[in-house]
């Protein structure tokens, strides 16, 4: 019960460190008129603040690989609280990019720290559980603080809601220090050793799932309050309530992918989570023009795309149990260089194509992930199998002797 408690503690953090990653979004369009740039240029906001993430995360994990687990988390909240301060104090675009990518690193060793922890304080049979948990709490940054963000930046401006997440960031660290216990560090893995690991064929299919899923993805919800804005023609408050509906969805659907996993396998979850996520993103397309019919398919959009998250994460644990937390910062990687990769390819189909071809776009991409999981998955079973065969097979020679 204890360690059920703290893995809810981090979830908190997460929800804190969520809400800072991805409010950007829910405001794209206030901060572009603010500091004077396009839509489509504010929107790289994401693609800067994701490579950074992707590249950084690595590199830092393995200086701090033989930390006990709990210093990481408190370094990496004492930098999140100094990357809002800049965005808050510091005027100028070029300044506010600069704060994403101080977001971006310490956001990066929270949450690979963070899921290792919880994934250790977890009895194995509830792992797939216990990092839905964590990835519940980025839900709720979706669910609670964007739509409120979205509100605070109608109200007062968008920096008081930085102002408020650092102040908040402060409280995080003492949370942190009281409630999550010291974990013995790992031997540090060099940069060169974790990249050997994307030389397994299986690992490196399986890594492509996150890239094409959260690509297509995050084409789409880059834009998505231009879009609802713009193409659906809702109210400032519609859109609000637009994004707490997503969020409601994406809490459920990170829930249910969990127990989903634990219950029916990785193989149903994932696969069957991804098919539904590319149909909602047509269906988006399909009622676009209608705020009142489009919010059905923006909740399953959320609920079908959040639940691909603790499967994937699972899946790619097991197929390198020994590594784990290296199997974990790749996965992160992975899905930053897909979110960079997503939000430069949605600025470009906005600013070349239109707002509304977004999600047709994010549908393809997330169509080809659901091919690319059925394809790993089937390899890794093949080669499962076949390995269980060579174990019996020599089992039973002394025994025929």
């Amino acid at each position: 019960m204890s360690n059920a408690w703290k893995i809810y503690m981090l979830a908190i953090v997460s929800f804190l460190v969520g809400t800072s990653e991805f409010i950007i979004a829910g405001i794209l369009d206030k901060v572009a008129k603010d500091v004077g740039v396009p839509v489509s240029a504010a929107g790289q906001l994401i693609t800067v603040f994701s490579l950074a993430y992707a590249f950084g995360t690595p590199v830092l994990m393995a200086l701090t690989a033989r930390l006990e687990r709990r210093k990481p988390l408190l370094y990496s909240m004492g930098v999140f609280v100094l990357g809002n301060i800049v965005a808050v104090a510091l005027p100028g675009f070029e300044f506010l990019i600069g704060s994403r990518i101080i977001l971006a690193l310490s956001t990066g060793v929270f949450v690979v720290t963070a899921l290792t922890v919880a994934s250790k304080l977890a009895p194995p049979e509830k792992q797939g559980s216990a990092i839905a948990t964590l990835v519940m709490g980025f839900s709720t940054a979706l669910i609670i603080g964007v739509p409120l963000g979205r509100v605070v930046a109608a109200i007062y401006n968008w920096k008081a809601i930085f102002g408020g997440i650092g102040a908040l960031g402060i409280l995080a660290m003492l949370v942190i220090y009281f409630s999550i216990p010291q974990t013995d560090g790992e031997e540090p893995v060099p940069l060169r050793k974790q990249l050997a690991l994307l030389k397994r064929p299986k690992i490196a299919l399986a890594l492509s799932v996150t890239f094409f899923w959260i690509g297509g993805y995050s084409i789409a919800y880059t834009y998505i309050s231009p879009f609802l804005l713009t193409i659906t023609g809702m109210s400032e408050q519609g859109v609000s309530a637009g994004l707490f509906a997503f969020g409601i969805a994406s809490l459920i659907g990170s829930k249910l992918g969990g127990y989903s996993t634990d219950k029916y396998g990785v193989s149903r979850t994932l696969i069957g989570g991804m098919l539904l996520h590319a149909v909602t993103l047509v269906l988006l397309s399909l009622a676009a023009h209608s705020p009142a019919v489009v919010f059905p398919p923006l909740m399953l959009w959320a609920f079908s795309a959040w639940s691909s998250g603790p499967t994937q994460q699972y899946n790619l644990m097991t197929l390198a149990p020994e590594a784990s937390g290296i199997m974990l910062s790749l996965n992160t990687s992975v899905l930053q260089f897909a979110m960079a990769a997503g939000a430069g390819i949605g600025g470009v189909v906005v600013q070349q194509a239109s707002l509304s071809a977004i999600s047709w776009i994010g549908a393809a991409g997330v169509a080809v992930a659901a091919g690319t999981a059925a394809l790993s998955l089937g390899v890794t079973r093949s080669r499962r199998n076949a390995e269980e065969r060579s174990l019996e097979k020599a089992g039973a020679l002394p025994w025929l002797e």
